[in-house]
């Protein structure tokens, strides 16, 4: 008898449960186990926190889900929210202005 495994599902497909990384603010251990992985989930974190209605989160909540991941994805999350909704960066100046203060030696690499 042989067993079938079925191949693992590739992270693109996956549904990923950003309200409950929100929620608890923390990504799993291993989680984001690559850099491309890391930048996918930026990707859909930031279309993730444009769809979704006001007050599905805090800034409190993201940004603490932010200071999990690397500082280059953090900057791709900024870069990425500017370049798909440059009127939102008014709702996320707050944190926008946090973070790029200590990025500043990462903006010109």
């Amino acid at each position: 008898m042989t067993s079938s495994q079925q191949p693992p599902i590739p992270y693109a497909a996956q549904a990923i449960p950003f309200d409950e990384f929100l929620a608890a603010g923390k990504i799993p251990d291993g989680y984001l186990a690559s850099e491309y992985v890391a930048q996918q989930f930026v990707e859909r974190l930031v279309h993730y926190v444009l769809s979704v209605p006001p007050g599905s989160y805090t800034m409190a909540q993201l940004g603490q889900l932010l200071e999990q991941i690397n500082p280059r994805a953090q900057v791709l999350f900024f870069k990425r929210l500017k370049e798909t909704s440059p009127e939102s960066l008014k709702d996320f100046a707050p944190l926008y202005y946090g973070f790029m203060n200590e990025f500043h030696s990462l903006l010109f690499t």
